[in-house]
């Protein structure tokens, strides 16, 4: 398989038993990661949840699969929040091409909002915990890839403890290292905005980066 369009009949059969299974409760979207990232949604159902749409871009944990700081990426029954303060038992799964290269991925997000209420009662169905497990990375839902990437900056401005205008040399060096290996720099135009917000220059972004990932690089070959 080159692209995901050569199974469109069998992922539309997929979508449509999905939807039909879970009802307006669920949603489900099919990307197709090819595309530009700010418009990798091809078909979304009950996007109400979300408030996303087709046309609409991917979320970070597909940066990271993209950038192959996740190798396989596929993710069962983890838990995610929306913005307007839903509750989602999410699913996700990545689509590759006859080479291995991740062409696209097919999520489900089920709205357990309600029955969270009912936590006591319906604790073994639903196996919800009110913290992420340690060192799991929440799943952002965004409008577009800039609201994405101002969103996975501010995650690491709070790793990093220190408001951006702050910080050291060493510690604009930790987030960007912290930005690239979640895929930030795949989205279109992130380095103009992680310019603005860290007020750097652009050579000084490309500079760090490659600091950053020269050192990373160092580990791995002393690893090996």
């Amino acid at each position: 398989m080159k692209n995901i369009y050569e199974q469109w009949d069998l992922l539309q059969s997929i979508l449509d038993m999905l939807e039909r299974q879970f009802g307006s409760s669920c949603e489900v979207v099919l990307h197709d990661l090819t595309k530009d990232y700010n418009h990798t949604i091809v078909d979304i159902r009950n996007g109400h949840l979300t408030g996303r749409e087709i046309g609409g871009c991917g979320s970070n944990l597909g940066l990271e699969v993209l950038r192959g700081s996740n190798v396989d990426g596929n993710r069962y029954n983890y838990i995610t929040h929306t913005r307007d303060g839903k509750i989602l038992r999410s699913s996700s799964i990545y689509i590759r091409d006859d080479e291995g290269t991740v062409i696209g991925s097919l999520c489900v997000n089920l709205d357990i909002t309600e029955t969270i209420h009912f936590e006591e009662y319906l604790k073994n169905l639903n196996r919800y915990e009110m913290e992420p497990e340690e060192h799991q990375e929440n799943e952002i839902f965004a409008e577009n890839v800039s609201q994405l990437f101002d969103h996975m900056f501010q995650n690491g401005v709070k790793m990093i403890g220190k408001a951006p205008e702050e910080m050291k040399r060493e510690e604009k060096l930790e987030l960007l290292r912290y930005l690239d290996k979640k895929g930030a720099f795949l989205i279109s135009k992130s380095g103009i905005r992680a310019c603005e917000l860290l007020q750097i220059s652009k050579f000084t972004l490309y500079n760090y980066l490659d600091m950053v990932r020269g050192k990373d690089q160092e580990g791995t070959d002393g690893a090996n």
